[in-house]
Order: structure tokens, then C-alpha cells, then sequence
């Protein structure tokens, strides 16, 4: 059986993803990205609650230092860290709803 072309493994492969992402949708189940910024939220947060602020600055010194070795800017690096933890220290939730979810409380949406 002769091998598919690269543009047909290609498109199947689209496909596969987008069934797989409109499951997920479905289900209600975050992604990774989901969780990684739930996390980071919940830890920065209660760190500028409890004043540590050293254990945010080695918890940055960490975070972009493994960014650094994936290959990102060093500066660039610390300048979102720096974003994100300002943004997230006030404790405040700073993220959209996902309106596709439905409602916050669980509840599915009527169609």
C-alpha cells in the first residue's frame, strides 16, 4: 500500500486534533494551558498574600531559567513573569469566563 502524502497526513491529522479538541469542549475539560495558568494564579497569589517575597523571586529565578533553556530571551522571559505576577498578586480572578462552557455553577446552558 503506497504511503499517504504528506498533505494528506497533514489534513487527517487537523482533523483528528479538531475532533479531539471539540470532545474536550464538550466534556468541559481543560486543557494543560488550563490548568498551568489556574496554578500559577493560585501560587502567586497566595504568595503576595503571605508577603513571600523571596519565594516568588526563586520561583521566577526557576521558571525562567527553564524557559531560558527552551530557547526564550532571558529578559523577555522575566518581563511576562513580571506581567503575570502583578497582574495575578492582587488575588482577584483575571480571567475571562469561557462562554462555550456554559454556566460558571456547572449547569449546562439550554440550546
Amino acid at each position: 500500500m503506497a504511503r499517504k502524502s504528506e498533505e494528506i497526513r497533514n489534513r487527517e491529522q487537523r482533523e483528528r486534533q479538531q475532533r479531539l479538541r471539540d470532545a474536550d469542549r464538550k466534556a468541559r475539560r481543560p486543557n494543560r494551558d488550563d490548568v498551568a495558568r489556574t496554578a500559577l494564579f493560585m501560587i502567586v497569589s497566595a504568595m503576595a498574600e503571605r508577603r513571600a517575597e523571596a519565594e516568588l523571586d526563586e520561583l521566577q529565578d526557576r521558571v525562567v531559567a527553564l524557559l531560558v533553556k527552551q530557547g526564550f530571551d532571558e529578559r523577555a522571559s522575566d518581563a511576562v513573569f513580571d506581567e503575570l505576577a502583578a497582574k495575578y498578586r492582587t488575588g482577584e480572578w483575571p480571567f475571562r469566563r469561557k462562554l462555550h462552557l456554559g454556566e460558571a455553577d456547572g449547569a449546562e446552558r439550554e440550546d
